[in-house]
């Protein structure tokens, strides 16, 4: 009887739900051995367990521990790394050899394209040498492209950390690899040189532009006197351009860089002469030049001068009503701003971001909010849409004073026209509600800072919570700052001290105590991260 009832109990355990018999039939074979095996002598009842067990196994496989228990799934301990951090990780590690640190690279499984590659040279610290090997790397890879674009890439980011050997050694595979440069690439080289102020090599770069499979014409002169004037090397500039007369062939484009660089510096007599020797030449002003000769008459102070020559003008452009627009807004006389601006629109010269541009920033800048406000608004109903450089630049000037609600108009208005905001846009809005106890739109504008597509980081946490203790939901605040270690962040000591002060006052002492807990847990995960960058991010 005991073995009896050991096999119906058997038999009742496997027939749960959580076990599932493939069919009904399958438990005829089973009933049959069984029946057989209970009519069999009590001598032989040990050999006629094992059969039934046997038997049973055969049919309903025995759950084991690794089938029952749900391991966790692995997880690297880079795994909290973006992916150009992870492919910078590489070289820390001092691997030898060029064939070890390409397997290394390709162990990281990421998709590299031309993205993913301008992120890790532009950012980070690499050396010269791993810039290049990385790179090399990175051509292999099936989603980049082998032409001059994904050139531009790295000889801009060794030319910005000046790492003219490594640029040079670029330029020359690129020409070995039958990839011609263009003129954006002589731009990229010339302008590298001339910033870190090597401006004979720049000189020279565009004596020997057969290395670079490029001629010397005009369009190749423009870029060179366009660096050099941008960078306020205006007299080097002159020099090339009195060099090359008979050389090479000039344009109104070419007179129009020189005389551009003079206006900067307001060298008036300058101007007039570079002016004088253009209609020598048989080239008329056009638009520009008269732009840039206002710009030059009001950086040397003489404003009546500028405003006489713009009367004797029989046709203006937007160029030279934002020539004396700007020279009004130098001197802080925002009437003849507002003058020269209304002249515009009604010589039906539409102003374009530049105009609305400066106007804003210079309001912004002397606390005129509501000025400001109306010329963005006429800047929207007119269609210019402002860059997300210029919308975080106008935000940033209104959180530094005053309550956030000149931000926020700016804000919602330029999201309605579905203009993309920074995420250095949204953090200051952030922390400036925070500030000011606006914890409803707090929240609305972090969700819709998530709903954009941007990940919070400890700083949006931080505003998050301080806002949420400043006005008394302590319980909120608590949570937010549990789900921001739960992600990996770590608030400061500062907002941490804070608001563990205020549940102490609030006789909330075990919920004070929890959070600690999790705190000095955090931190230890915090210094364990910093290690690794330290050491080395893989493993």
């Amino acid at each position: 009887m005991a073995f009896r009832f050991f096999g119906f109990k058997f038999l009742l355990n496997f027939s749960k739900p959580n076990h599932p018999l493939s069919s009904i039939s399958s438990l005829i074979p089973l009933h049959q051995s069984i029946s057989s095996s209970l009519h069999t002598p009590s001598n032989s009842s040990h050999l006629d367990e094992h059969l039934i067990l046997r038997q049973i196994t055969e049919i309903l496989p025995l759950p084991t521990s690794k089938t029952t228990q749900s391991e966790p799934e692995s997880k690297s301990v880079d795994g909290f790394l973006s992916p150009e951090d992870k492919l910078r990780g590489i070289f820390l590690q001092k691997l030898k050899g060029k064939a070890a640190i390409e397997q290394a690279l390709s162990s990281v499984s990421i998709d590299v394209n031309v993205d993913v590659i301008g992120k890790v040279l532009n950012y980070g610290n690499l050396g010269g040498e791993a810039m290049v090997m990385f790179f090399n790397w990175a051509l292999k890879q099936p989603m980049v492209d082998k032409d001059v674009g994904t050139y531009h890439v790295i000889v801009k980011a060794l030319g910005r950390r000046k790492f003219f050997i490594f640029m040079m050694q670029v330029l020359n595979d690129m020409k070995l690899n039958g990839i011609k440069a263009d003129l954006f690439m002589l731009s990229i080289v010339i302008d590298s040189f001339v910033n870190a102020g090597h401006v004979s090599k720049a000189i020279q770069v565009f004596g020997n532009l057969d290395d670079l499979g490029l001629n010397r014409d005009t369009e190749a002169l423009n870029v060179l006197l366009s660096c050099l004037c941008r960078r306020a090397h205006v007299g080097a500039a002159t020099s090339v351009f009195n060099s090359m007369k008979g050389k090479v062939t000039f344009n109104v484009a070419t007179y129009n860089v020189v005389v551009g660089g003079w206006s900067k510096l307001g060298k008036v007599d300058e101007i007039e002469t570079v002016m004088k020797e253009m209609e020598v030449q048989g080239f008329a002003p056009d638009f520009n030049t008269f732009a840039f000769f206002l710009e030059g008459l009001g950086r040397a102070g003489r404003m009546d001068e500028a405003v006489e020559v713009f009367g004797s003008l029989k046709e203006k452009d937007t160029g030279t009503y934002n020539a004396m627009i700007f020279n009004f807004i130098s001197i802080g006389d925002f009437d003849g701003c507002m003058k020269y601006y209304n002249g515009m629109l009604s010589d039906n010269c539409e102003p374009n971001i530049d105009t609305y541009t400066r106007m804003i920033t210079a309001f912004l800048r002397t606390r005129k909010v509501a000025d400001a406000l109306l010329i963005f608004d006429e800047m929207l109903s007119k269609g210019v849409v402002p860059p997300t450089g210029t919308i975080t630049s106008f935000i940033k000037q209104l959180c530094s004073y005053g309550p956030p609600y000149a931000a926020m108009m700016i804000y919602k208005k330029t999201r309605k026209l579905e203009c993309k905001i920074s995420i250095e846009a949204y953090k200051i809005l952030l922390m400036r509600l925070s500030k000011f106890g606006k914890c409803g739109t707090l929240l609305s504008v972090w969700q819709d800072m998530q709903e954009c597509g941007y990940s919070s980081d400890v700083e949006v946490y931080e505003s998050i919570i301080s806002g949420l203790y400043n006005i008394g939901q302590l319980e909120n605040a608590v949570l937010v700052m549990e789900e921001a270690l739960r992600k990996g962040f770590c608030p400061s000591r500062l907002v941490y001290s804070k608001l563990s002060n205020k549940l102490l006052a609030s006789n909330l002492t075990e919920r004070a105590y929890r959070l600690f807990l999790k705190i000095k847990h955090a931190r230890s995960l915090k210094n364990a991260r910093s290690y690794w960058r330290d050491n080395g991010w893989h493993f």
